[in-house]
């Protein structure tokens, strides 16, 4: 295959020949394996519905930072896609994936030194898996792309996934050798009274304040692998994975889709209020009824729903459903799913700017909320809790909330989780909630 252009930074429109993409079908191939094969830049998404991706390498990646990253991204993927030749089904089309920064003011230090206010790479090689079939692509958009140049390099790349093992032996987590919260225990408390205080005093309505848990792995943590476990161990959730180097991975199983945008029907959700599982059905069953029953639970749910409905308003008719349990492997939420009929045609970058943060993430009212946070905690969240996902040329897509995740580098990871507080939040309840958001992926380090 002929070698990568690597990542080609694009922040303005860019002066280019039209994007070129072939695809495949091809029999099933090992995605973990397949992973393992190439060298960053690597993606890996998989959605509710069974379709999986992973794209390696970039064919052209956009870059942007400040308040403004929306648009920027928008901006610059418009003129990318201005003109697209691709032959191959309708899962295997072109896509931007990547992420956003929670803050418009993201700092990019450590851990989160390759992950600028927003980044989108448009994969070289992408294998898809759907519910029946899978698919091999190559795409090129540089100057030089024409079908006959990607037709050799898919047989290229074709050839090489053919080498590939159909299963990998399974390794082992790689062990935690320490971990520390932060903030700790007292000073958290000390965060959720202030907190408190300015939702008393009228201030606020909700904020959502989040902690950090940094782990000391006593081997280098295998991405790949771990997403693998992860799929056994969360099948509803999506997953993903976005490695921008080969030392920095940001990766999880979020539980909450941001919004879905296809053939002009947007479907949401609000999220928010949880509670943990337990191996007794009925003990189980009434941990659920009591998400149903509280009055804080309740509180919560209804300020997120409120607000989501009130955001997408402008955008065409909104419509709320039944209000129900999600359950998942750990802990169980209040779910509320939310649809709109748009009235015109727009991107869905424009819905997840108008989205984010949520109040399951940030607060109300949103710019207190986030001065609050900005105040509060004592680090910078990077891509957590901020959208994920993938768009089309079409400006179709579907985005997550990056909540349940990580960063790693090597032998260090660090995770994250945060909680909504409200005015009868108790510290020590918030806390111990917390701990049951860290499991998912603490389980399959340790």
């Amino acid at each position: 295959m002929e070698p990568a252009r690597g990542d080609e930074q694009l922040q303005a429109a860019p002066d280019r020949s039209q994007v070129v993409s072939r695809a495949r079908e091809l029999s099933d191939v090992s995605f973990r394996a397949f992973l393992d094969a190439h060298e960053p830049p690597k993606v890996h998404w998989a959605d509710l519905d069974g379709v999986e991706c992973i794209g390696v390498g970039a064919a052209a990646t956009l870059t942007a930072d400040g308040p403004d990253r929306f648009e920027t991204i928008r901006d610059g993927a418009a003129a990318l896609f201005d003109g697209i030749d691709h032959e191959g089904p309708a899962e295997t089309r072109p896509r931007l994936f990547g992420g956003f920064s929670f803050d418009a003011d993201h700092d990019r230090t450590d851990p989160w030194t390759d992950f600028p206010g927003a980044r989108f790479v448009l994969p070289e090689i992408q294998l898809t898996r759907g519910p029946n079939a899978a698919w091999l692509s190559v795409t090129y958009a540089d100057g030089d792309a024409t079908p006959e140049r990607v037709d050799r390099a898919l047989d290229a790349a074709e050839e090489r996934a053919s080498r590939l093992p159909m299963m990998r032996a399974s390794t082992g987590s790689p062990g935690v050798r320490s971990t520390r919260i932060r903030p700790d225990r007292t000073e958290w408390t000390e965060e959720v009274v202030q907190a408190v205080r300015r939702i008393d005093a009228g201030e606020l309505r909700k904020v959502v304040l989040a902690t950090a848990m940094d782990v000391e792995l006593e081997s280098p943590l295998d991405v790949p692998a771990t997403l693998e476990r992860l799929r056994r161990t969360y099948p509803s959730c999506f997953r993903f994975l976005f490695q921008p180097t080969e030392g920095s991975s940001f990766f999880g199983p979020p539980p909450e889709r941001l919004v879905r945008l296809e053939e002009g029907a947007v479907e949401t959700e609000a999220l928010a209020g949880s509670v943990g599982r337990h191996d007794d059905p009925e003990r189980d069953h009434e941990l659920g009824r009591s998400l149903l029953e509280s009055e804080k639970l309740q509180h919560e749910q209804r300020l997120v729903v409120e607000a989501i409905c009130d955001r997408l308003g402008r955008f065409g008719t909104v419509r709320e459903g039944e209000q129900g349990i999600r359950k998942l492997t750990n802990i169980q939420h209040l779910q509320t799913p939310i649809s709109v009929d748009l009235r015109s045609e727009i991107h869905v970058l424009e819905i997840v700017e108008a989205l984010h943060p949520t109040p399951a993430v940030g607060g109300l009212p949103p710019e207190t909320a986030m001065e609050t946070i900005r105040e509060t905690e004592t680090f910078d969240r990077g891509w957590y809790a901020a959208p994920v996902g993938w768009f089309d040329a079409a400006g179709e897509g579907e985005f997550a909330v990056a909540i349940r995740s990580a960063v790693a580098n090597g032998t260090r990871a660090t995770l994250y989780a945060g909680n909504g507080i409200v005015a009868d939040s108790d510290p020590d309840e918030e806390w111990a909630e917390i701990q049951h958001k860290y499991r998912p992926i603490l389980d399959e380090l340790e």
